[in-house]
């Protein structure tokens, strides 16, 4: 079993210089041959640097990419999001220190259009959406692997925190090695063709060795904050950004219980997922209130106690399967409902039974599943597939 490279550890035994030897061997093995052109996903934080350096290191025919996905982005933004403009600077930066080629190619309008108008459409429709796999679907691995294949290029690499290990069926995605880093969640919706062409050299590594080959390469980035939030949604707020694309979420409606008793007032559903507790303005209840369900159509927030949010079955859209033919009888899986949420077992179904969507089944009650979110099956650390949460029950 491969073991996690962490700086702390090598360090204390080996010492730091061998440390950063172990570390670039892990990653290079993840690369094509020296002389192979690669294009880099830059978006001039520290892992898509790294990545970008190692490659060049390593002898590929690097071509460092950095989209701009904001109109705004030359403006100066909060120190730690990402798509400021300052990363276009520092990919830029270091770009031109290292000694390869870089491109900024605006994709503001692609971006608005696919991912962030979809976010605030999904919250019109009482859906919790994941706007970073929408984005990993379109402009970053769809259009930014065209950009590849119109540059020639073997592969894309980019600086995401899982791992591609090939087999006689071919690539499967896992999860990294470390998984206080793992972003296996957010990129469920790859599929097996995109898989081939892409390269994650970052999947075996920590994060705090990353930052040491950031310093061994020189990388003006080395100390630079990790991003903290969804890139178009300054300080969190979520809701502003829905209420500026979408004007009328914010329309108030009645709070009901789960017989349909109003029991108050909310000042839009943009501002509720289910299994929320606060921001409930109700008093006087026996016990505290959930939120159940979102009901668009008539703008009602239904609330309930939490056993309400129990569900054992959940109804998927847009499976995307990486792990070949479902069993007719189903298939044993460990499921994320949530990005930060442990792993539970279940029962995929491929949609021809129980319901006539895929399904998951799960022996145990689940709590909080939010319709728009994804659920993640995996085998172990291999990612088998998933999809977008449709309903649960």
């Amino acid at each position: 079993m491969q073991s996690i490279v962490t700086s702390d550890t090598i360090r204390a035994e080996v010492g730091a210089e061998a440390a950063v030897s172990a570390a670039i061997a892990r990653a290079s093995a993840c690369l094509p041959a020296p002389g192979t052109r690669v294009v880099v996903a830059m978006s001039g934080g520290v892992d898509s640097s790294v990545v970008a350096a190692l490659a060049h290191a390593h002898g590929c025919e690097t071509i460092g990419v950095t989209l701009r996905l904001s109109d705004s982005d030359d403006s100066p933004k909060r120190q730690g999001a990402c798509c400021a403009g300052s990363d276009i600077a520092d990919a830029r930066a270091i770009a031109d220190a290292q000694g390869f080629a870089h491109y900024v190619l605006d994709y503001a309008s692609a971006f608005r259009t696919e991912v962030m108008e979809d976010f605030a459409d999904q919250y019109l429709a009482g859906r919790t959406p994941v706007p970073c796999i929408s984005c990993n679907q379109t402009v970053k691995f769809r259009d930014l692997l065209a950009v590849a294949e119109d540059l020639g290029a073997h592969s894309l690499l980019t600086g995401h925190y899982v791992q591609r290990i090939d087999d006689s069926d071919g690539p499967q995605l896992h999860r990294a090695l470390d998984p206080s880093k793992d972003q296996s969640y957010f990129l469920f919706a790859t599929t097996v063709r995109q898989l081939s062409r892409l390269g994650f050299p970052l999947g075996g590594l920590d994060k705090p060795t990353v930052r040491l080959l950031a310093q061994h390469f020189g990388l003006r980035v080395a100390g630079k904050p990790d991003s903290q939030d969804i890139c178009f949604v300054p300080a969190g707020d979520y809701r502003a950004v829905v209420r500026k694309l979408r004007p009328q979420a914010d329309a108030p409606g009645d709070i009901v219980d789960m017989e349909g008793r109003v029991l108050g007032r909310h000042d839009g559903l943009i501002g509720f997922t289910v299994g929320q507790r606060r921001g409930i303005d109700v008093g006087g209840q026996a016990e505290p209130l959930y939120v159940v369900r979102l009901e668009p159509a008539s703008n009602r927030l239904v609330v309930g106690p939490r056993a309400a949010l129990a569900v054992s079955t959940v109804l998927l859209d847009g499976l995307n399967w990486l792990a070949g033919a479902l069993p007719a009888d189903g298939l044993d899986v460990t499921v994320k409902l949530r990005s930060m949420a442990p792993l539970v077992p279940a029962r995929l179904f491929d949609g021809e039974t129980p319901s006539a969507a895929p399904t998951l089944l799960f022996p145990e009650p689940q709590f909080g599943v939010s319709p728009g979110q994804a659920a993640v099956c995996y085998a172990g650390g291999r990612v088998l597939g998933g999809g977008f949460i449709a309903s649960a029950f």
